[in-house]
């Protein structure tokens, strides 16, 4: 089946965005060397496309520009084909299936990796067992509140650590598996 990977900034005290999804806060931090992408290039090469929740799409969307190159599937209730931009309809499609239909529908179509997306989406993909590995980029400011990472789980999730890595911008970056 399609395998799931994570790669997202999380506050020192875990959130991904404040409660109404603004990142301002990701803004204020030094900014890494333009040689240093955290592997975020790298990372993005080796998928086949994105599933995000509503809420980071609409965040995205909003920065203007599409930062994306590959096909995106936003995963929500609510949403319909009109909410999405007219510049984006053959980039992004919407869809109501739960995580674990919706990576048989993407192995269907090819997909072997996702990049999982948006708090309520990962969380949603470790519990149904479908993330893989984890690189997560701490920011070293603390929110006290707003959206946060990961959150209630029917067990544990065992991690192993793959490689911890202090960016030149003082942000650090953990990469774990996944134990199966």
């Amino acid at each position: 089946m399609t395998t799931g990977h994570v790669y997202i900034a999380t506050s020192l005290d875990g959130f991904v965005a404040r409660e109404d999804n603004n990142l301002d806060w990701l803004m204020k931090q030094p900014q890494p060397d333009v040689d240093e992408d955290g592997g975020y290039n790298s990372f993005f090469s080796g998928m086949d496309g994105l599933v995000m929740g509503s809420g980071s799409f609409r965040t995205v969307a909003s920065f203007g520009d599409w930062p994306y190159t590959k096909p995106v599937v936003v995963m929500s209730q609510t949403m319909t084909d009109a909410d999405i931009r007219d510049d984006l309809q053959h980039k992004v499609r919407i869809t109501r299936k739960d995580p674990t239909a919706l990576m048989e529908e993407l192995e269907a179509e090819g997909w072997a990796r996702a990049y999982i997306d948006g708090g309520q989406v990962i969380q949603s993909f470790l519990r149904a067992g479908l993330i893989e590995d984890l690189i997560l980029t701490q920011i070293p400011i603390l929110l006290g509140r707003g959206k946060p990472l990961f959150g209630p789980l029917d067990q544990d999730v065992d991690l192993e650590l793959v490689r911890s890595l202090t960016l030149s911008s003082g942000l650090l970056q953990v990469h774990y598996r996944v134990k199966s």
